[in-house]
């Protein structure tokens, strides 16, 4: 795919994706900019020369929303129904959930509606003091998106998604840090090297058949009703990796003081047991 709204760099087996808009503040897009991010973490999940992938914007801001010129009235634009219309930010939402491989959203300025939305299902939220944040939906006259009904509350804790949620109103990354929905906040000039330094950390140490699943633990666990749900889990991870090159070898490393040699792809060595989920359709 050729792309017209996203930019595709790799380099030191990270991935960076820039929404590139920059004239308007990267807005988001149903028909351009979605299915190009969906095609780039397809991309990213099937390439073993990536091991991290980092979402940013580019110019002042990093997503001001979605593009109102497109607008919400869906029957004038598309053939669907009221059983049969998926948002479309959220089917992006739910492919970055997917994910095998990490994602670190590095948020430069502006990430409003479907920009902060956008970066929910990613692993890291690391903010410039620059940033601002808004789950403005209630002053457009709409509801959340992007699965963040399921997200949002998830990570900050119901109460601060409500407050967030029903207002509707603009705030600084100051807050967004109080409220646990940025991992942390630096000088507007740092984020890109503090966020390529977390990523370079993830790339040169870990294996690559860890990231996925401790990846997946956490989030699929997040509705189980017991912890021996993720006992059992966690368990048949820890019998099978113990039984692999990679986990032999970093304890062999441990001892003689080098680097682990890490070996398995997540392209082709996941466990025969991965997914551990019922597969659901993209787009039910």
């Amino acid at each position: 795919m050729d792309y017209q709204q996203i930019l595709y760099e790799v380099k030191d087996r990270i991935l960076t994706i820039t929404l590139n808009r920059p004239e308007k503040l990267n807005p988001f897009t149903d028909y351009v900019m979605a299915p190009e991010l969906i095609d780039a973490f397809n991309r990213a999940d099937e390439d073993d020369e990536v091991r991290v992938v980092i979402v940013t914007g580019a110019g002042r801001g990093f997503c001001a929303g979605h593009d109102l010129d497109e607008g919400f009235d869906y029957d004038e634009q598309i053939q669907t129904t009221l059983e049969t219309h998926r948002d479309i930010g959220g089917t992006v939402s739910l492919r970055i959930y997917e994910m095998k491989k990490p994602v670190i959203a590095a948020i430069n300025g502006a990430a409003i509606g479907i920009g902060i939305t956008l970066t929910l299902p990613m692993d890291i939220r690391l903010a410039s003091e620059k940033a601002k944040f808004g789950f403005v939906f209630a002053r457009l006259g709409i509801t959340m998106e992007g699965c963040s009904n399921w997200f949002l509350p998830r990570l900050v804790g119901p109460g601060q998604a409500a407050e967030w949620a029903l207002t509707g109103r603009i705030f600084d990354a100051k807050e967004a840090l109080a409220g646990r929905l940025v991992n942390r906040v630096v000088p507007h000039d740092q984020l890109m090297d503090e966020a390529r330094n977390l990523a370079l950390e993830i790339a040169r140490t870990t294996s690559a058949i860890s990231i996925p699943l401790n990846r997946q633990l956490m989030w699929r666990m997040l509705g189980a009703d017991h912890p021996m749900e993720a006992h059992k889990l966690e368990s048949k991870c820890i019998y099978w990796l113990g039984l692999q090159h990679d986990s032999k070898d970093a304890v062999e490393a441990f001892f003689e003081k080098r680097p682990p040699d890490f070996q398995l792809k997540a392209s082709t060595d996941m466990p025969p047991f991965y997914p551990w989920w019922p597969e659901r359709p993209f787009k039910e």
